[in-house]
């Protein structure tokens, strides 16, 4: 087989060279039955995708280097996912999960005021990201530009954090939920997004305290004005 004839590593093999079925579906090693081994040899493989893509990139991340750190062979890989790609994907929503989750909880058991409330939702987000480095640079930077599908998830859950702004400001602002709020809300969603990729990639990061500071105080001050009325929101006049 030529170089060029070679199959991409990114595809799963084709069904004679796929593993094959257990002929006993109920047959247990170690205590653990077919379907025990197969999710812990998934969560093998999320765990070894979250290392690789989160230091040395996805680019440089192959099936084989992935299954080598999840000490499998690559005949598993395929038993969970058909490419990297799905592989990434599955890493990075399991990381979102965790970013959600942790700012939800922390909204729930804030004071139902604006500014406990807006402090709580920053900076358990930004927190939870900030926590692994790595979950940051898979959420941020490694999943930016691999695939129009791709791009088509990533803005969807960009859109999802900017409902929960939209959902906040109709709280405490009295905000309707107009075109003008979806956009404020986009704006600082994908504002927050830029701002942690700077901290991601930065030598000497910003200190948490003054970023989480600085966001919740433009995230109340943006609401705020966007609250009063058109007539209340002309710019002063500056006497020459």
């Amino acid at each position: 087989m030529t170089e060029t004839d070679a199959p991409s590593e990114d595809s799963a093999p084709s069904e004679d060279s796929a593993p094959s079925e257990d002929p006993a579906p109920s047959r247990r090693y170690g205590g653990r039955d077919k379907a025990s081994r197969s999710a812990q040899r998934r969560a093998a493989l999320l765990a070894a995708g979250l290392e690789l893509f989160g230091t040395v990139g996805y680019p440089a991340s192959s099936v084989k280097k992935i299954c080598d750190q999840a000490g499998l062979t690559e005949r598993y890989f395929y038993e969970s996912f058909t490419h990297r790609e799905s592989l990434l994907i599955a890493v990075y929503d399991s990381q979102i999960e965790q970013v959600r989750t942790a700012t939800l909880a922390a909204l729930a058991a804030s004071e139902p005021e604006l500014a406990p409330q807006a402090h709580a939702g920053v900076d358990a987000f930004v927190r939870t990201v900030a926590a692994d480095p790595r979950r940051a640079r898979v959420i941020f930077i490694e999943v930016v530009g691999v695939s129009s599908a791709l791009e088509v998830h990533r803005r969807a859950v960009m859109h999802e954090f900017a409902q929960l702004i939209v959902g906040f400001a109709e709280s405490y602002f009295r905000i309707p939920a107009t075109e003008r709020l979806s956009i404020a809300a986009m704006l600082f969603a994908g504002g927050m997004t830029e701002l942690m990729v700077d901290w991601t990639l930065a030598q000497a990061p910003l200190p948490l305290d003054e970023l989480i500071d600085v966001a919740v105080s433009i995230l109340i001050d943006g609401l705020g004005t966007l609250a009063r009325r058109p007539d209340e929101q002309r710019s002063p006049i500056v006497e020459r």
